[in-house]
């Protein structure tokens, strides 16, 4: 039986590649059945890089059928993964964001959670040396995962272990790091087809903080104006996706690459004092600069107040 490997919901550059990286080894070095999904259409820097590969876009599920062999990669949270997911068989997890718990499992299984900053960089690690067999697709998918969540080496949850592994992987495919990245994240800036409410939900993730239930999401840029020009529209649109989604408030942080700075759009009183508790900021205004903020997962999340 044929195992679906996938990541979270709204997935994004790392959610999309590493089921197609750890689909490959099954297949080609471990000899078994395996099959990449997705639990949403990819973000456009995701979609760029299956571009760029050419590299077949995995089939989209809404759910899983009970007993379904799967693995799960960059996330451990049941809010992310398919409503079914706790009847099916559950192989392994490979991630790197902390335990939520939850998820229950048919017996022992494999699971693999390091301090990295990218799903693929614990993967070629895992690989050991079949690594060198990832043909010039895989490796390139491998590098984009990395430079995406590491924000081009930016993001403070970097570590040299992701750079070198990245720099690596550049090197052998002939690649100069900075202008690939240059590519990826121009990709990532075009949002220009996307309505406000898939904005909002295009790299999101649910979190409860002191009983309040979040939408967190992130949109990382190199042209923010381009997103913040909507500012009206997109706060607007906020009220119907909580409500639609059954949060209490949605939280969105429109990250600048270049200037490693996030601005928090700050629709009421509840998200002025989020930002006021959980950042130190001073808030004037519907939007506030959070210099220095760059990660959801090591400065956003954990420091959630309300």
């Amino acid at each position: 039986m044929t195992t679906l490997v996938f990541g979270h919901k709204s997935p994004d550059t790392d959610s999309t590649g590493s089921p197609i990286l750890w689909s490959w080894y099954l297949n080609e070095v471990k000899g078994e059945q395996a099959q990449p999904a997705l639990l949403g259409e990819p973000n456009t820097e995701a979609a760029f890089m299956l571009e760029r590969w050419d590299l077949p876009k995995p089939q989209i599920i809404e759910d899983v059928a009970e007993d379904a062999p799967v693995i799960i990669v960059d996330t451990n949270n049941p809010a992310e993964l398919p409503a079914s997911i706790n009847s099916a068989d559950i192989r392994a997890i490979i991630d790197h964001h902390k335990l939520v718990g939850g998820l229950e499992t048919k017996g022992p299984i494999d699971i693999t959670v390091r301090p990295l900053a990218c799903t693929a960089t614990i993967m070629v690690d895992l690989m050991g040396d079949d690594a060198a067999k990832m043909p010039d697709a895989i490796k390139g998918a491998a590098l984009t995962c990395i430079l995406s969540d590491t924000l081009e080496f930016r993001s403070p949850t970097t570590t040299a272990h992701d750079r070198a592994v990245a720099e690596k992987l550049a090197a052998e495919l002939g690649l100069d790091v900075a202008a690939y990245a240059a590519d990826m994240f121009a990709a990532k800036s075009d949002v220009s087809s996307f309505s406000d409410a898939e904005l909002i939900r295009m790299d999101s993730k649910e979190y409860e903080v002191d009983g309040t239930k979040f939408r967190v999401s992130v949109l990382e840029t190199t042209a923010p104006g381009v997103v913040l020009d909507r500012k009206d529209s997109i706060v607007s649109a906020m009220t119907d996706v909580a409500k639609e989604d059954g949060v209490d408030q949605v939280l969105l942080f429109v990250v600048d690459i270049l200037n490693e700075e996030a601005t928090l759009l700050v629709p009421n009183d509840l998200v002025k004092g989020v930002a006021e508790k959980s950042f130190g900021a001073t808030v004037d205004g519907d939007a506030v600069v959070l210099p220095g903020i760059m990660s959801r997962k090591k400065q956003i999340i954990p420091n959630l107040k309300v």
